[in-house]
């Protein structure tokens, strides 16, 4: 798991609806508007024993509700006004799904959760000049960008769980968080990962269920 660089005290589940004016409760409905940016494609790897070399194998999740309606999605304590899901690294032969439910655990302290779906390619992105040279020289290495397994989870637990201040191992990445559209995930991510996010929505679209009356 990337560790923030500039690191400052939160509090467990920190959450923030105000940031959103269009956030009017916590039971956020999707607005059912299709995603309206034409997808870039991103680099695809068909099999999932060999990422490109020079990627450093990374885990995405997407974390989704029990009403199958809303993303969780976080704020960046590292870069203001930047939300992203939960990622992180693989360690060693670790299997991705076991990386996924532990980085979920690291970086949100969720643990309730299933793996419902899984992306079964890898997805890269390049990092931008300025982050390579910040990321590479905190981990002391020379990663062209990340090779990314992504899995789909449903949350069977309560808001309740999320803290932010993870289960302890790591320092806190995140300072906010909140339910998301897809849409919303898309437009507060930083332009990099925007394609990924694209590629990653589109996949899970059938087990999205935008105009679904389920309660959370």
């Amino acid at each position: 798991m990337v560790s923030s660089c500039f690191y400052k005290p939160i509090y467990p589940a920190a959450r923030s609806y105000a940031l959103f004016p269009f956030y009017h409760s916590t039971a956020i409905k999707f607005t059912g508007v299709p995603l309206t940016r034409t997808p870039r494609r991103s680099k695809l790897v068909a099999t999932m024993e060999a990422p490109p070399q020079g990627y450093r194998r990374n885990v995405g999740i997407c974390l989704i509700n029990r009403s199958n309606k809303q993303i969780f999605s976080a704020s960046r304590l590292d870069i203001p006004g930047a939300w992203q899901m939960p990622q992180g690294g693989i360690d060693g032969n670790e299997d991705p799904s076991v990386a996924a439910m532990r980085e979920l655990r690291e970086e949100t302290g969720v643990t309730s959760g299933d793996i419902v779906a899984e992306v079964p390619f890898w997805l890269t992105y390049d990092f931008p000049p300025e982050v390579r040279e910040k990321l590479n020289k905190q981990w002391g290495s020379d990663w062209k960008g990340q090779a990314q397994k992504w899995f789909l989870i449903r949350f069977t637990g309560k808001d309740e769980e999320v803290n932010l201040a993870g289960d302890g191992t790591e320092k806190p990445e995140f300072g906010e968080w909140s339910w998301m559209t897809p849409q919303q995930v898309i437009e507060l991510a930083v332009d990099f990962k925007k394609p990924i996010y694209e590629e990653v929505l589109k996949f899970f679209s059938s087990s999205l269920h935008p105009d679904s009356t389920a309660e959370v």
